[in-house]
């Protein structure tokens, strides 16, 4: 089995999570509701998303990287008041808010899609400082986007001098 029969300590169902508009977002369309490495799975929601957005060009890609990430406190907010728990790990919207921001200015290459996915996860996962402080600090939709956000400026600017070093 891929998924659980309950999520957070309200124990909610797949199909609660799934038909709820908020939660569906929260958990990436239903990517978060993976048993396992649920914020993986998240990341690989936003792999799409990325590829899409893309093709538009940097103004409307930072207009709406922005507006997913604004949105992420909002939305992330409520799904952990719905779930009873703070940033519970299905709760994946701060992933690909994190993602598209390990992007933000990157010209489109499978490379960059690839290192981006790598370079996120490895900071989302490690959490160095100033990201683990933020992490364990800050609370609410604020908190759970935070680190997320976090990661992606350190991915971002990895990933802009490995691929500056290709060029």
């Amino acid at each position: 089995m891929f998924i659980n029969s309950e999520y957070g300590n309200n124990r909610l169902t797949p199909k609660q999570i799934i038909t709820d508009p908020i939660l569906f977002l929260a958990f990436g369309f239903g990517f978060g509701l993976a048993k396992k490495a649920p914020g993986t799975c998240g990341t690989l929601a936003a792999v799409p998303l990325y590829c899409l957005l893309a093709q538009t060009g940097n103004t409307f890609y930072s207009l709406v990287m922005i507006a997913v990430t604004i949105v992420g406190i909002w939305i992330c907010g409520l799904a952990a008041n719905k779930l009873g728990e703070h940033d519970f790990g299905g709760i994946v919207w701060d992933e690909i808010a994190g993602y598209l921001i390990t992007l933000w200015w990157i010209p489109f290459s499978w490379q960059g899609v690839v290192l981006g996915f790598i370079l996120f996860r490895f900071f989302d996962i490690l959490k160095p400082w100033p990201i683990k402080i933020a992490d364990r600090r800050v609370k609410g939709g604020f908190g759970i986007m935070l680190d997320d956000v976090l990661a992606g400026v350190f991915a971002n600017l990895v990933l802009v001098l490995i691929l500056g070093w290709w060029a």
